[in-house]
């Protein structure tokens, strides 16, 4: 079965409370990238600001909760449950109950514990 994984734009960056605003001036003020805040309804992220990243989208997550910084990346898929199917049955399980999802993605995570946020394309 040819699932065909691609990598997705986002990468977000999962910073604690006590060092986002750090973070956020590092990226626009001392990078001098173009960073924005952007609203965000999320139960674990209290904030977001979206920095240009090349080609890809950083974005910048508040999590209050944290006590260190995580990176977790996108992958897409043409068909997420076959994608699901297809992992499943390599030992990968998706994790779900990492953050709220809409149906067409899932949480999965690499033997490491790289978070990566895998949905279907449009």
């Amino acid at each position: 079965m040819d699932i065909n994984f691609q990598a997705g734009i986002n990468i977000a960056v999962k910073i604690p409370k006590h060092q986002y605003e750090q973070t956020v001036s590092f990226y626009r003020d001392i990078l001098k990238l173009e960073v924005e805040e952007q609203p965000i309804q999320n139960p674990t992220v209290s904030r977001t600001h979206k920095v240009v990243f090349g080609h890809n989208v950083l974005w910048l997550d508040c999590v209050d909760n944290y006590t260190h910084s995580e990176t977790w990346l996108q992958l897409t898929v043409p068909d997420i449950d076959a994608a699901t199917e297809y992992l499943k049955a390599n030992n990968v399980n998706a994790c779900d109950d990492i953050e709220a999802l809409p149906s067409n993605m899932h949480w999965i995570m690499d033997p490491a514990g790289t978070v990566f946020n895998m949905q279907e394309r449009g």
